[in-house]
């Protein structure tokens, strides 16, 4: 159905006159015709009553008694014809392809998304304006695609790979990195350097003159035999410089006993309490002890638990 056939259908109605002999020719049927009703006009309304201009009822052509003896087509189309089916199915095959065609282009593989450049860019790289999601998406990639490529052309002078980093301070100057570094290394060696001071200063004279010693033992090591017997000469010599307390026959050796210690410096040589470590006193002590008497307890502690335990293993035997 066209839409000038559904117009007729549902708004237009023919005022017909009335019937009258047909001997009888009617003057007012020239101005019969058909009329656009208002469905929205109340029934209940008085028909003497003012009509307004806009709300009266349209006549649209107004024609003769004719209108209707007539067999031919009087309607004319206005506007373009309404579409049959074929050609419907035609054109909606056309857009559909056209659509098709479309999607296929943005979704190919190529080196870069074809995009519309017309309109305003944002800054998303996306343009403004009602759009699909597709042409979005096409434009998003576009710009991603651009990024990359300028990236790539520009090397890495000017995006700054490998480059080292600038350091500044507060007040905007540059800091020379590797001259921080080598004073953070210094301080750090000087640092190592005091620390090794101190704890070498916590040490007496004697334990470093004996370090010493020992490396020369270990250096002299190298050219000794491996098997040294009772006859060793070097072995037999140092035996005999160690002094012992409890030795019983240190009072038979002719050998003189030293007056000065290990640093070179003379030693007392008059009789004094022994202690822990076997240090003489110097040569310039008088004699009296200003010790709190703690060397004294700890000889007599050890004394008394030696004794103890002989007095045990003496008691053991006699059961």
């Amino acid at each position: 159905m066209s839409l000038a056939d559904y117009l007729a259908k549902r708004y237009l109605t023919a005022d017909l006159p009335e019937k009258k002999p047909r001997k009888r020719k009617r003057k007012d049927g020239a101005q019969s015709g058909f009329i656009i009703a208002d469905d929205d006009a109340s029934a209940w309304e008085a028909k003497d009553a003012a009509v307004d201009e806009d709300d009266a009822p349209l006549n649209v052509g107004v024609v003769s008694a004719e209108f209707r003896k007539t067999k031919r087509n009087n309607w004319h189309t206005v506007g373009a014809a309404a579409p049959s089916s074929a050609d419907q199915a035609a054109a909606d095959a056309i857009i559909a392809s056209a659509a098709a065609e479309n999607q296929s282009r943005i979704l190919a593989d190529e080196d870069a998304p074809a995009v519309d450049a017309t309109g305003q860019q944002m800054e998303s790289g996306a343009h403004a304006g009602l759009q699909s999601a597709d042409q979005v998406t096409a434009q998003l990639e576009r710009k991603r695609f651009d990024e990359r490529n300028r990236f790539l052309l520009e090397g890495p002078e000017r995006s700054g790979k490998g480059t080292e980093t600038i350091y500044r301070d507060a007040s905007g100057r540059i800091i020379n990195v590797a001259m921080k570094r080598a004073e953070a290394r210094k301080r750090a060696e000087e640092a190592a350097a005091k620390e090794a001071a101190q704890v070498e200063a916590q040490q007496g004279d004697v334990q470093r003159l004996e370090r010493e010693k020992r490396k020369v033992a270990l250096k002299e090591a190298k050219f000794m035999p491996v098997a040294r017997y009772v006859d060793d000469v070097e072995m037999n010599e140092e035996l005999k410089e160690k002094d012992r307390w409890n030795d019983p026959a240190a009072q038979f050796m002719t050998k003189a006993q030293k007056g000065k210690s290990a640093m070179g410096k003379p030693l007392y040589s008059g009789p004094f309490m022994p202690n822990r470590y076997g240090i003489r006193p110097g040569h310039r002590w008088d004699g009296v002890d200003r010790g709190n008497g703690f060397e004294k307890e700890y000889f007599a502690a050890r004394n008394r638990r030696r004794d103890l335990q002989e007095l045990d293993y003496a008691w053991q035997m006699d059961e």
